[in-house]
């Protein structure tokens, strides 16, 4: 073999290591981009719910005004779950937790007020945080297998190779905590 085709055989070899390296971390960059767009939606869909929840408060203080306590409740999480930095995953998971367990009270306090149970905007307020519990569950999955594929391939050869190199972390989940936080709230009527 010449000196020219031993070159350009070292040289398609650095080139194809060049693309596989680009590949790679092309592919890396992408995965965590999709893992923080699901996140997005999650917090899109948590902004929504706390949105609703003034106005579920407030329907419910017309009907049930001694049960100031349950209702400062669920302000106090709805806030304490705002207030949770942006990026902190296991945080805004375990105030997500609380504020959910606040929301069942609120509604198990229908079943106490058949006035309140009865009442127009109560039931409307129900039905759209239902909705918008639902979402949540479905963005929340969406994130959680956008996280285990990038999670994956940070961890998987050759890529934690690019990983590494790249000073990829990997994500946490989002997770409930109990058994019966892994539900939406249930509708009664």
């Amino acid at each position: 073999m010449s000196g020219l085709a031993v070159l350009l055989v070292f040289v398609a070899l650095v080139v194809l290591a060049g693309l596989i390296v680009v590949g790679i971390y092309n592919a890396l960059v992408s995965k965590r981009i999709r893992a923080n767009e699901a996140w997005s939606q999650i917090d899109v869909q948590l902004k929504r719910r706390y949105d609703l929840i003034p106005n579920l408060v407030e329907t419910v203080k017309g009907y049930a005004a001694h049960e100031r306590q349950t209702l400062e409740g669920v302000i106090q999480a709805r806030n304490a779950a705002i207030a949770v930095p942006a990026g902190n995953i296991a945080q805004q998971a375990q105030a997500e937790n609380v504020l959910t367990g606040a929301l069942r009270q609120i509604f198990a306090l229908s079943e106490a007020y058949p006035n309140l149970k009865a009442n127009d905007n109560f039931r409307q307020l129900q039905e759209e945080l239902a909705s918008t519990e639902n979402r949540i569950a479905f963005a929340r999955q969406y994130y959680n297998d956008s996280v285990g594929t990038f999670n994956t391939a940070c961890q998987v050869f050759p890529s934690n190779i690019m990983a590494n190199m790249f000073n990829f972390k990997v994500m946490d989940f989002f997770k409930t905590e109990e058994a019966a936080e892994r539900q939406a709230p249930q509708v009664k009527f």
